[in-house]
């Protein structure tokens, strides 16, 4: 068996990262913002605008809750591990820079029967004070790991609402998205490399599904929200289909009073995330 299963429920050493009003516009362009209209999310594009102080997109949060160097979990393919679910919640609202410290531990690793299922959990904390700021779960799937006789894992009772959705939102990808999204952090060539990502199976590199991520809690932002940050308290949902950079995305959401549930799709119907839910403040 190549997943050392000792590692679940071992602390990672704390690692502490900053980031800048630059990082935070960074990431907002690399997650298509201001595309189809560049004034309408100057809040997050820029940090210098008459009257709009600067926001930071909540799902920026992901990313900085990460641990790069946490203990490796085995000896396998990177070409066969694919981020299969995402799950944040912000405790208060970014600011344009700051720093963290986080930590990070594996929870569980699930037989999936063709792969395994790793989920693992970071926290994120104020280094001066100890004030929590973020948590975030995330799971992955590497294939030709399973059949190792283990836990399936917990089931979600997730269901779409046998109604309509109460908004859809439309937003484009650029052909270059993924080239702007990695320079946030993730240079995984699954997303730059034609060679790499025919190795995975893929016959172009395909977008990064934080990206995708990031796309869809802008609709969520935007729509449920009032396009403010400080509103935004939680997000999950699960990666089902890949995406290729220059796509259109559609978010189809569920609201109930300070809650949704969401899906999004491509333009042909193929649902990419799936069992999403949101909460607001």
């Amino acid at each position: 068996m190549a997943l050392d299963h000792s590692a679940i429920d071992v602390e990672s050493a704390p690692v502490d990262r900053s980031w800048t009003s630059k990082d935070a516009l960074l990431y907002a362009v690399g997650v298509g913002a201001g595309i189809d209209d560049p004034l309408a999310e100057l809040a997050f594009t820029t940090e210098n605008s008459d009257g709009t102080p600067q926001q930071v997109l909540p799902t920026y949060a992901v990313l900085l809750a990460q641990v790069p160097g946490a203990r490796r979990i085995g000896d396998f393919d990177p070409a066969m591990l694919v981020h299969a679910e995402q799950a944040f919640e912000l405790h208060r609202p970014l600011p344009a820079s700051g720093s963290v410290r986080a930590t990070m531990k594996v929870t569980g690793i699930y037989d999936k029967g063709k792969g395994a299922l790793v989920v693992t959990e970071a926290t994120a904390v104020d280094p001066e004070t100890g004030e929590a700021l973020i948590t975030a779960r995330s799971s992955a799937f590497i294939r030709g790991e399973g059949g190792f006789g283990g836990d399936r894992g917990p089931r979600d009772d997730w269901n779409a609402p046998d109604r309509e959705p109460d908004h859809q939102v439309t937003y484009r990808t650029r052909p270059e998205q993924a080239l702007i999204y990695r320079l946030s952090g993730d240079r995984n060539p699954l997303h730059s490399d034609p060679a790499f990502a025919a190795r995975a199976g893929f016959d172009r590199p395909i977008l990064h599904g934080l990206c995708t991520y990031g796309v869809t809690g802008r609709a969520l932002l935007h729509t449920m929200a009032g396009s403010d940050a400080g509103r935004f308290a939680s997000m999950s949902g699960r990666f089902t289909s890949p995406v290729f950079p220059g796509e259109a995305l559609t978010v189809a959401i569920w609201a109930e009073r300070d809650t949704a549930l969401f899906r999004t799709t491509k333009d042909d119907g193929t649902v990419v995330i799936d069992r999403g839910r949101a909460s607001f403040r």
